[in-house]
């Protein structure tokens, strides 16, 4: 009888779920969550429950029932960096989790879930896969200007490497031989430089570094920011929402939703299409800094996520840095994908759990 792995992928803006057998995937949803609907919480700690229990109704719908799982495997969040592989959810990651320990993301829901329906069941596991803060980075890469602020390894671990894999596989090659720049274009913007199997540069894709995107404003002018924290004019809980849930997109066109943006862009909207091109310019700006990174050595150039189904954003980029690399598209994320194959792994005795410490 084939095994079956829930997968749970919570992103700023949507919760993904979806049930594999064996390495079939039989069962995919995308539940969507407006700027309104997340709103209405105080922090991502306080969505547990309005996600957990979306999530149980679109299973029964869809016919399947948590006493008939094997494993379920949650996104990582942001717990204590670690190296990348597998880990089982234990009493310390879910205090990390549930305290953001290292900040709030979404991502920190899927380990917290997991665990929660893995315990309904009471004869199953629940792990997390190759979190956010899978930690890589070179050492120079970690200097940020000044002694008080140290630059962070936070970003798509999960999807950015198994798009890298895929890149490398394509290639005929072992992801340990290439170098590969991975852009992952959602709700969040991460721009990680793959060194032979190593992510050994990446922005900060959480809170305030690298590109812009539909929620968060990426790198702002730091005397400006300054000036504003210090104005009386904001709390500090204002302006960390400002820059994470309420930047970005949101900010500039009162939507999180990209594809709204592409379309009426497409339709002759000037201010839409400006911010679309602004977005779309700073990607690549980021893309030609890991093209630095990797000293100009690159295999190629990889577009991920569900902004990089957007012709225009992608031709913009190609036109900017398709001279470093051939660029390569693969839109949408195969993060459930990942997080299921993990999950198998360890059922059939492949690769075995780290603990979390």
């Amino acid at each position: 009888m084939a095994n079956k792995i829930l997968a749970i992928n919570p992103g700023s803006t949507s919760t993904k779920i979806a049930v594999f057998e064996d390495n079939d995937s039989v069962f995919v949803k995308n539940i969507k969550h407006s700027a309104e609907e997340i709103g209405q919480f105080e922090n991502i700690s306080s969505q547990f429950s309005f996600r957990k229990e979306i999530i149980v109704k679109e299973l029964e719908d869809a016919g399947y029932k948590v006493a008939d799982l094997n494993v379920v495997v949650g996104r990582g969040g942001l717990v204590k960096p670690i190296e990348s592989g597998v880990y089982e959810v234990n009493e310390p990651m879910k205090k990390d989790l549930e305290n953001g320990v290292l900040g709030e993301h979404a991502s920190n829901l899927g380990g917290l879930i997991a665990d929660n329906i893995a315990k309904e069941n009471g004869n199953i596991k629940a792990f997390i896969a190759d979190p956010v803060v899978v930690d890589e980075m070179q050492d120079v890469a970690r200097i940020s200007g000044h002694p008080a602020f140290d630059r962070m390894s936070i970003f798509h671990a999960l999807n950015q490497k198994a798009i890298a894999r895929t890149f490398a596989e394509e290639q005929g090659k072992k992801y340990e031989e290439c170098n590969i720049i991975v852009a992952h274009l959602g709700g969040g913007v991460s721009v990680g430089a793959h060194n032979e199997g190593k992510v050994i540069d990446v922005n900060n894709a959480l809170d305030g570094d690298g590109p812009f995107s539909p929620e968060r404003t990426g790198t702002l002018p730091a005397g400006q920011l300054a000036k504003l924290c210090f104005s009386g004019e904001k709390t500090l809980d204002e302006i960390k929402k400002m820059i994470k849930g309420e930047g970005g997109l949101v900010a500039y066109l009162g939507t999180n939703d990209a594809y709204e943006v592409e379309m009426k862009a497409k339709d002759g909207d000037a201010k839409y299409n400006l911010i679309q091109d602004a977005m779309s310019y700073q990607v690549a700006k980021a893309i030609g800094e890991m093209a630095a990174v990797l000293k100009g050595k690159v295999d190629g150039i990889c577009l991920t996520g569900g902004i990089a189904y957007n012709p225009f954003l992608v031709d913009y980029v190609k036109e900017m840095v398709g001279f470093i690399a051939p660029i390569h598209v693969y839109p949408g994320e195969d993060e459930m994908k990942a997080l299921a194959m993990n999950g198998l792994r360890v059922l059939r005795n492949e690769v075995e759990p780290k603990i979390y410490k």
